[in-house]
């Protein structure tokens, strides 16, 4: 029987020699694509942000890239004599080897591997305390983490040197790896204080006869560029926390000797330190001792020909813009003991400003996802835990011997079956329910259909099938104008491409002996699941779906009735108004509004129907991007439920906390977990985070192996799993992503149809 709702007129051909112009649909899809790239782009482009914020991070902790080598016991055959004899400071006038003695009864105090949040500005107010400046050797991750101590460092009065970016060991490394290290630093410098310096040096160096044939060349290049290594004289081996009597002996010089003196004011507990070096200056004070930086103790000990020499050679290198960190000018108000400081400018300045709004940015946002990653975590556990506690007791309280909805329910129900060019698929469809063992009515609503969809129906012949014509306007339409049609107050829907058991509205009708139930969600199961992307939908179905429609059952607050199977009070449906198009995720939307108007929502496990799900990864990524981005769209839609009182409250509170929690925050996160591991494996501890991934995949597979117990499902398909984890589940986070930034900047889709093939004809697809 065909019962025509929207009478059309017959296409007319198009004028012989004229090109068909796109249709309305034609055109509107194609728009909506053209939209989407951008989001898609730009969903990426976060990811891809992420990806450099933790590489950032990483490398600012010696994670990415780091290198803890340190080279002992080299031969020193090719180092000067009076390099290794000579002073601490090491300079290249005319690129002559020339090495700087600190005057008689004079101490240049240096710091290392700075600045600490802890402990470096108890050393500035120290230095501040008793008028004595400082050469502070900082590492560039530390400035670029820290640039107000810097600043306050440098306004004080004190020098600063380079000390590398990462703190290597610079012996074991390329000639590219080591101007990378200084320009960073002196990017990092310029980021924090506005100057650079010329002043260098090396990690784990000590004195100049501890330079070997390795470590020669680093100082013979940096000396080319301008750079003055500095090194020591006396070590107060303060990292060796000897106590403070120790430290203080340890750094005081023989026989009134000059010395270049190291203390650390970072990479470690430095409360000794901080205790050594009040009574170390006021020993060496009442010893007739004066305090300099480096830059003064060099000037102390040119005579007047060298310091022109020297000013000289540093004007022509400005000039040729050849002295380290290019486009500086010499400082103008720091006097002799800031001669090593240069103001930086022009893109020096700009970048170093940059890179210090990088790691600013990285400094947040990687401790805020190691708290989000928490939180996703014990999320996920949460979950998995509450999906076994409760679908366990779902299944036991629904299987029991003495459980019953009511009196059995016998009369006859009607089945609306929206098809909209599913010739592949609808002959399949209609036998299944033919064969039902409960009476119902079959209504075929055709949603203008251009591939002969409504004439395969008609052409079976099955009894108690008819076929209502509609121009195309949707599946919401089409199930509104089935329900118009149906004759029994039970209305049971599903999608053209959908294959019931005999059984299966027997079963689905059975919880409306309850009153107070609305609506039934059904078990839907994946029929084409012998390719690869069908198995890992099918784990998802039945770990996923299934699993979550037991929890919310006995919570009351089920969100979802499949469009695959799903049953219906038709009083219900029309006092909430119908199928709404609001939305793309109809299906969650009446669901909602069921709950809110008072209605329960049960899940009956045994109605089962069997679905083809999307063949290819394009098709899945349509299909999900509907789904998740209308279930967005749903949630939006009845936000006012959580400041309702009643039913509807009690869903706003109840039911949209959890659906946002575990379908849409936790996914979206979720993948921190993959992100975190990876960069775990790669720079961190690649054991710990290998055996850590393996346990969450473990608790998974606990999980996904009761659910398939539940579900009498097959376990071999849980051989695919870790295949699933790490390749289906990226997807699912990428188009879930996509449907967050299209639900941010107010895009809207239509409906797509998806290719069909036809190949889930019976039940027997489930082996």
């Amino acid at each position: 029987m065909t019962t025509p709702t929207t009478p059309t007129a017959p296409p007319s051909p198009p004028a012989r020699g004229r090109r068909r112009g796109p249709s309305r649909i034609g055109r509107a899809a194609s728009r909506a694509a053209a939209l989407q790239r951008p989001r898609v782009l730009l969903a990426l482009l976060l990811l891809l942000a992420l990806t450099c914020v933790m590489l950032l991070d990483g490398y600012l902790r010696a994670e990415v890239g780091g290198d803890e080598r340190v080279r002992t016991g080299a031969s020193a055959s090719d180092v000067p004599d009076d390099v290794l004899d000579g002073g601490p400071i090491l300079t290249f006038p005319g690129g002559q080897a020339t090495t700087v003695s600190v005057p008689d009864k004079t101490i240049v105090l240096t710091f290392d591997d700075g600045p600490d949040p802890t402990w470096t500005p108890q050393v500035l107010d120290i230095l501040d305390e008793y008028d004595v400046p400082g050469t502070f050797f900082l590492v560039g991750s530390m400035i670029a983490r820290h640039p107000g101590i810097v600043r306050d460092l440098v306004e004080q009065g004190n020098e600063v040197g380079v000390h590398t970016f990462t703190h290597v060991d610079l012996s074991y490394q390329s000639e590219a790896r080591v101007t990378r290290e200084i320009e960073q630093t002196q990017l990092a410098l310029a980021g924090a204080a506005g100057i650079t310096t010329t002043l260098f040096r090396a990690p784990y160096s000590s004195e100049t006869n501890a330079i070997d044939d390795y470590s020669w060349p680093v100082y013979q290049n940096l000396g080319e560029d301008g750079y003055t290594s500095v090194f020591i004289d006396t070590d107060s081996d303060d990292w060796k926390r000897p106590g403070v009597s120790k430290i203080v002996e340890w750094a005081t010089p023989e026989d009134d000797e000059g010395a270049s003196v190291l203390f650390h004011d970072a990479g470690g507990e430095r409360s000794q330190t901080i205790a050594a070096l009040p009574k170390y200056i006021e020993k060496m004070k009442a010893k007739g001792y004066t305090f300099t930086t480096v830059s003064g103790a060099m000037a102390d000990q040119q005579s007047p020909q060298q310091e022109a020499e020297q000013q000289s050679q540093q004007q022509q290198q400005q000039q040729e813009s050849q002295q380290p960190g290019g486009g500086r000018q010499p400082e103008q108000s720091g006097g002799g003991l800031q001669a090593a400081h240069h103001k930086a400018t022009g893109a020096t300045l700009y970048e170093g400003k940059a890179l210090v709004a990088a790691v600013a940015v990285a400094e947040w946002t990687v401790p805020a996802l190691s708290v989000g990653l928490v939180i996703v975590g014990v999320a996920v556990m949460g979950r998995f835990a509450m999906m076994l506690v409760l679908a366990r007791r779902h299944h036991r309280q629904r299987n029991r011997r003495r459980f019953s909805w009511g009196p059995p329910v016998t009369g006859p129900v009607s089945v609306v079956v929206p098809a909209y060019n599913e010739k592949e698929c609808i002959e399949a469809t209609l036998r299944s329910l033919a064969r039902s063992t409960h009476p119902v009515e079959i209504i075929v609503v055709d949603d203008g259909s251009t591939d002969g969809t409504a004439e395969i129906a008609e052409s079976l012949g099955l009894p108690g099938v008819r076929v209502v014509r509609q121009a195309n306007a949707g599946k919401p339409a089409a199930l509104n104008n089935g329900v118009r049609h149906a004759r029994y107050d039970i209305v049971v829907m599903m999608d053209g491409d959908t294959v019931f058991e005999p059984d299966t509205v027997r079963h689905l009708v059975q919880p409306f002996a309850d009153p107070a139930v609305g609506a039934v969600a059904g078990n839907a199961k994946v029929g084409n699941r012998r390719t690869l992307i069908g198995a890992w939908q099918h784990i998802e179905y039945v770990m996923g779906f299934n699993l979550d429609r037991r929890m919310y059952d006995l919570l009351r607050c089920m969100p979802t009735i499949p469009g695959a199977i799903g049953a219906f009070r038709r009083e219900a449906v029309l006092q909430a108004g119908g199928m709404s198009d609001d939305t793309l995720a109809e299906d969650t939307d009446i669901t909602i509004a069921l709950h809110r108007a008072g209605w329960r929502v049960v899940y009956e496990e045994h109605a089962r129907a069997w679905t083809e799900a999307p063949g290819s990864l394009g098709q899945l990524w349509s299909q999900r991007y509907r789904w998740s981005y209308g279930t967005m769209q749903a949630l939006w839609k009845h936000r006012r439920s959580l400041t309702d009182k009643g039913p509807s409250g009690r869903f706003g509170r109840v039911g949209m906390p959890l659906v946002v929690l575990f379908q849409v925050v936790t996914p979206v996160f979720a993948p921190l977990i993959d992100v975190f591991t990876v960069y775990s494996m790669v720079f961190v501890d690649f054991r710990a985070a290998l055996l850590a991934w393996l346990a969450v995949l473990g608790v998974q597979l606990v999980c996904a192996a009761y659910a398939f117990r539940l579900d009498r499902e097959k376990y071999r398909y849980l051989l695919m799993m870790p295949l699933q984890q790490l390749a289906y589940r990226q997807m699912m986070y990428l188009v879930l992503i996509h449907s967050c930034v299209t639900a941010l900047t107010g895009g809207r889709l239509r409906w797509q149809k998806l290719k069909r093939t036809g190949e889930v004809g019976t039940p027997a697809g489930n082996g």
